[in-house]
């Protein structure tokens, strides 16, 4: 998938994205509270997480490049990374199986263009053949871009956890999103 209005393609992550994928999390651990790791990680400590994103299955691992493939690492596919959405089980027990957690990260240069949208729209269409009945979103507050993303795609508004996680010496809370699949 490729769109002309932002030089973007969307594809499917692979092991060779690994470092940029680590650097766009890293930035939201160390300067925000969406999400709630406190100490950055290395390479090899998100490896585990990334292989448990297949090519096939329910949990997914979509990453959206430039498309000028001088811009980044050709072995990991192209053009420099933009972000990235996965889909990941939502809770352990096995009747929890055909949910799943979604999640969309950005470069912080790369707001504003429509990545989010491209990322979660590949990342729905690469579901769209797996047994799953419903994604979860939890959004930590206040984040509006995120909270209008989610609510463009149809995802609802199904509750919020008060003062769920605390980090940079506060409390936040985070909204759960639910989307039909």
């Amino acid at each position: 998938m490729t769109s002309e209005r932002t030089d973007v393609q969307v594809r499917a992550g692979v092991e060779g994205d690994l470092v940029g994928l680590t650097e766009i999390y890293n930035h939201y651990v160390r300067e925000t509270p969406i999400t709630f790791d406190t100490v950055a990680l290395t390479p090899e400590d998100r490896r585990p997480w990334l292989l448990s994103h297949l090519e096939d299955g329910p949990h997914r691992l979509m990453v959206a490049t430039d498309t000028d493939p001088e811009a980044g690492d050709p072995e990991a596919g192209g053009g420099r990374i933009l972000g990235y959405a996965t889909s990941s089980g939502f809770r352990p027990k096995a009747a929890y199986v055909t949910s799943v957690e979604v999640s969309v990260y950005l470069a912080p240069d790369a707001g504003r263009r429509g990545i989010g949208t491209l990322l979660y729209e590949a990342l729905f269409e690469a579901l769209a053949g797996e047994d799953l009945h419903r994604a979860y979103a939890g959004v930590a507050q206040p984040n509006e871009a995120s909270v209008r993303l989610h609510e463009r795609l149809g995802f609802r508004h199904v509750g919020t956890y008060r003062e769920v996680g605390r980090k940079f010496g506060r409390y936040w809370d985070v909204a759960w999103y639910e989307k039909e699949l």
